[in-house]
């Protein structure tokens, strides 16, 4: 039997050809020498898949069921792990963390993990059965213990861990500068002798919490991290992240630069102590509080309203400041924020008042001491008690604005005074202050750490290696996501051009590309843009197949197909993609 195709035409009374197949089962056979077929159905009316079927069965193929052919027996989410993964070889970061063992590639799978997927540890090692990166790893079978061991195994090697980036991006000699700055999140439990309350940058009041200093190159380049109590001081952890940089990266010309909360006064005069302390050879940079501003411009004093007549900002000196160099600084954008700030805070603290003197008026609230209590509660609560006078009585409450204190202030309103050690021949006036600007890239640094991207936040564990190793952790993450960061620009709503600052007191301000790019929402090839998180979720849906053919046939891992941002974001991280994280 066999299966034959009648092709045949006609041409219609109006001159249109007309074309036809007819389909038909026959069977062959000789009947005295001759050839002859008989028609045993007529197939024209079947669909072209099943004709196709018929064909290949009659011409001796065996056919089986598609769901029976191949099997995908396993799909793993692949692209966004292995991207990771692949800018962490680019960087040594498994060289980085010590000698191949278990310990090494559970750490490295946190630190990946950290970043692809930040989540608790019992989370993450959850999520590594379900993903490429716990399987060609062999860490998906982790049990809790081996996490906590790779964990202390980790915070053990992190001195010569940070030595090594160190060497990388804190270059020795004059000139060279490390920006430092501290932050705070808050703990769940109170057993950590590292958890206690202190100023919460998280607005987390009443929370146990810990601090922790944070060290990076000029370009916000994380190199090192240091984890302290919930109640230390900014000048305290800075005298810790001095000892680090001179007795244990050996950089004694180093610059470190600091907020004026950060490196005091008094944390100046130990740098400049040689002989009584380990921390002199290094140099700062910081600023004044608002106190030394003011007294710096008060009568006759250096820093006058001519200085800026012609430019924003300019060099002076002062006795008091003995071999360093002051540049003062007006930002009239600042000054105008700070004016309105003020006033805000000014009314709300007016409108607090409001109905306790009212109370008073109407005799409802007697007393000195009661008016006393309950007008004190309410002036302090915006900080706004230095602008008032406040006159009480057992029958009156008067609460008046100093005006010549507020307009003292407001003279100095968008002015700031950067201190430095560092000389002329190192930096002119203008460097001074992009290297104090630059002390955003810090803050930036713990934006992604803390909320944008590593979720550091809040912190479960309650010893102090893994409360330290956890914010390690999240550090050489934060490494990693720099460098990504950087790569993706491309593909993200970050400014991959940037314009030239020639005014180092004016604020920043987006290029016209960047501007484009983010109206149009695609970039110059026409891909669609995403953000960090975004772009990695879309990374995430090119999977790893394992397709097994036949019952008991092979199995095949297979890629799908990635999409052309898939390709473009490995080809800005100069990787193939591959099959296999190693």
């Amino acid at each position: 039997m066999h299966v034959a195709r009648i092709r045949s035409s006609h041409v219609t009374r109006d001159g249109q050809r007309r074309d036809y197949e007819s389909v038909y089962l026959r069977q062959s056979y000789r009947d005295g020498g001759k050839v002859k077929h008989r028609q045993l159905a007529n197939l024209s009316a079947l669909p072209q898949a099943a004709l196709t079927a018929i064909e290949a069965v009659l011409d001796g193929q065996q056919l089986v069921p598609a769901a029976g052919a191949v099997t995908v027996a396993r799909s793993l989410p692949h692209g966004h792990v292995a991207a990771v993964s692949a800018q962490a070889g680019a960087l040594g970061l498994p060289e980085l963390l010590g000698p191949p063992c278990r310990a090494r590639d559970l750490a490295h799978a946190l630190v990946v993990s950290r970043v692809a997927r930040p989540g608790s540890k019992l989370a993450t090692r959850a999520w590594w059965g379900d993903t490429t990166l716990g399987v060609d790893l062999g860490v998906a079978g982790a049990s809790t213990d081996e996490i906590y061991a790779a964990m202390d195994w980790l915070v053990r090697r992190q001195d010569s861990i940070e030595a090594e980036l160190a060497r990388r991006h804190l270059s020795a000699g004059p000139g060279s500068m490390a920006l430092f700055d501290l932050s705070s999140s808050w703990m769940e439990g109170t057993c950590c002798p590292l958890a206690a309350r202190g100023y919460s940058r998280d607005g987390k009041k009443g929370r146990p919490q810990i601090e922790y200093g944070l060290l990076t190159d000029p370009d916000g380049r994380p190199v090192a991290v240091r984890v302290f109590k919930g109640n230390t001081g900014d000048p305290t952890a800075f005298i810790e992240a001095a000892d680090v940089v001179r007795n244990k990266f050996e950089l004694t010309e180093l610059v470190m630069v600091g907020d004026r909360g950060m490196i005091t006064a008094a944390r100046i005069d130990a740098l400049k102590q040689d002989a009584l302390n380990d921390l002199g050879g290094l140099g700062w940079l910081t600023s004044l509080r608002a106190p030394a501003i003011a007294k710096l411009a008060a009568d006759d004093g250096p820093l006058q309203m001519s200085l800026f007549d012609q430019v924003n900002f300019a060099e002076f000196a002062h006795p008091d400041y003995p071999g360093e160099r002051l540049i003062a600084c007006r930002n009239p954008l600042l000054a105008v924020e700070r004016a309105r700030k003020r006033q805000a805070l000014l009314a709300a603290t007016e409108k607090d008042l409001a109905p306790v003197m009212r109370s008073v008026k109407s005799g409802r609230l007697k007393g000195a001491d009661k008016i006393g209590q309950r007008a004190g509660k309410l002036i302090g609560k915006h900080k706004m008690a230095k602008h008032f006078e406040v006159t009480i009585t057992d029958t009156s409450l008067t609460v008046t604005r100093k005006e010549d204190a507020i307009a003292a202030e407001a003279a100095l309103d968008g002015i700031y005074v950067i201190r430095t050690s560092v000389t002329t021949r190192q930096l002119d006036s203008a460097g001074v202050v992009f290297a104090y600007k630059n002390l955003a890239n810090v803050e930036r640094d713990f934006r992604i750490i803390k909320a944008d991207d590593l979720d550091l936040r809040p912190i479960h564990h309650r010893l102090e290696d893994r409360v330290r190793a956890h914010v390690l952790i999240c550090m050489l993450a934060a490494y990693l996501t720099w460098h990504l960061r950087k790569a993706w620009t491309e593909l993200t709503y970050t400014d991959s051009h940037p314009p030239t600052r020639t005014d180092p007191v004016a604020p920043t301000h987006r290029s016209r590309h960047a501007d484009l790019k983010a109206g149009r929402r695609v970039n110059q090839d026409g891909l669609p843009l995403h953000t960090f998180n975004g772009l990695l979720d879309h990374l995430a849906t090119l999977t790893r197949n394992d397709l097994q053919f036949g019952p008991n046939g092979p199995v095949v891992p297979t890629l799908t197909q990635p999409t052309p941002i898939q390709r473009k974001a490995f080809q800005l991280l100069t990787a193939a993609i591959p099959q296999t994280i190693k």
